[in-house]
């Protein structure tokens, strides 16, 4: 497999705040990965510094190109979705679709103009007219309607109510997912994207804390919850991080066979939201 996103040794710091931190990993093509980290993790800066936005110390490669000095270039392969709104609000949608049928060579408006039929958008409305809903369904049909190889999302469902969200994701696997792209998502409700992922990346404080394909999950980690004697004779298998859930003792092991745990109480693959948790507040202890 080639990699889309190849980071080596990469950082970027503003003054004594170690943004980004050392860090390396690949990201291949027709992967869905997702980018989990809490606020101010370091997660916004790699993803400035994988679009062009900033430079950095390390080397970076983006579909083969430095994000940085070939930033024209890479654009033209790239989609990116902020967590703000970043169409401007005094336009209407037609003249949108006018302005990128015009500076854009990969935009089809024929398929943009067919999954805004899907919405109640009005093509003749203002961006200031409509939703939040309804402005989020716009960015999502511009850039599903741009044939590119890598689809960036930052926070893209921030502030909609759970229906839309799910919509958007649905969407976005039936429309623009064709595991040729690759997808980088950063969201903080992490349970929405799981079933979603094929990859996932935790970062803290600059660092990439974890870095696996899914599928590999269930092989390296696993939950116990268990109580009592249990829970002391589990002690002894080193867990990464441990709490307490109505009395009981909930484990998680890193590269512990589940075979020696059998008969401690109930084992169970940890979900990446617990796993996230378990990983940082477990390294930081």
């Amino acid at each position: 497999m080639t990699s889309l996103v190849s980071a080596r040794n990469v950082s970027k710091s503003f003054g004594a705040l170690h943004a980004v931190d050392d860090v390396s990993f690949d990201i291949e093509k027709g992967r869905i990965m997702g980018l989990i980290g809490p606020n101010g993790a370091g997660k916004t800066t790699l993803l400035k510094a994988m679009l062009g936005l900033t430079d950095c110390q390390g080397s970076l490669s983006v579909l083969g190109l430095d994000p940085f000095r070939q930033r024209r270039e890479l654009m033209q392969n790239i989609c990116f979705i902020a967590d703000v709104a970043v169409l401007p609000r005094w336009i209407r949608v037609d003249q949108l679709l006018d302005f990128l049928e015009s500076v854009h060579p990969r935009f089809s408006r024929s398929r943009a103009e067919e999954l805004l039929a899907k919405t109640d958008i009005n093509s003749k409305s203002k961006v200031r007219q409509l939703s939040k809903g309804m402005v989020t369904q716009l960015h999502l049909s511009i850039i599903t309607a741009i044939d590119a190889k890598l689809l960036v999302l930052d926070e893209p469902t921030i502030g909609l109510d759970i229906i839309f969200r799910k919509e958007f994701y649905g969407n976005l696997l039936n429309d623009y997912f064709d595991g040729e792209r690759t997808i980088i998502i950063t969201t903080h409700q992490v349970e929405e994207i799981e079933n979603l992922l094929t990859d996932v990346m935790f970062i803290n404080h600059g660092k990439v804390v974890l870095d696996a394909k899914m599928d590999d999950i269930p092989e390296r980690y696993v939950e116990l919850l268990t109580s009592g004697d249990n829970a002391a004779k589990a002690q002894q298998f080193s867990p990464i991080y441990e709490r307490e859930v109505f009395g009981k003792k909930v484990f998680t092991f890193e590269g512990v066979d589940r075979d020696q745990l059998t008969g401690l109480g109930e084992l169970r693959t940890p979900d990446i939201a617990d796993l996230f948790v378990a990983k940082v507040k477990g390294g930081s202890a």
